[in-house]
């Protein structure tokens, strides 16, 4: 893939088009392309995430720490691990290549310099940020209404 491939790839991942196209190239550049083979584990649940991972083409099989949440299958343009480009954590689940897959990894480090030189890009993901928020807080009203006991 060429540098133009790769900018157009990150381009189409919502999370980082709202960040112009200025700070997406310079994630295109960054970043590191990593073949993954069928069966390969990419992170296991509980390992330090220092960065976060885009799925080029293939698809992961994610299988959550806690015992009795659901798996999900993450497929291509699915963003792994968006805390981890902002924060230490660590990864909630195992993620496994159901078949020979290809990843763009993207480090804390490398994103943060991103949002240091783009000043306007940072704003922007921190307005999606608090948006996202703010809808998470209403959602959690919701449930909290839909539980409470029924007045007669």
């Amino acid at each position: 893939m060429t540098i133009e491939d790769d900018i157009a790839f990150l381009e189409a991942v919502p999370n980082f088009r709202r960040l112009g196209a200025p700070a997406v190239r310079m994630l295109a550049i960054g970043a590191e392309s990593h073949e993954v083979e069928s069966g390969q584990v990419l992170f296991a649940a509980g390992d330090p995430a220092d960065g976060a991972y885009i799925v080029q083409r293939g698809s992961f099989s994610l299988k959550p720490e806690r015992a009795g949440d659901a798996e999900a299958i993450a497929g291509p343009g699915t963003l792994l691990g968006e805390l981890a480009l902002l924060a230490q954590t660590k990864r909630p689940a195992t993620a496994t290549a159901r078949e020979n897959a290809r990843v763009m990894r993207i480090s804390r480090a490398m994103f943060l310099k991103v949002l240091e030189g783009y000043p306007d890009a940072a704003h922007r993901l921190r307005e999606a940020i608090a948006s996202r928020a703010d809808n998470w807080a209403r959602e959690m009203e919701n449930v909290r209404a839909a539980l409470a006991p029924k007045e007669r």
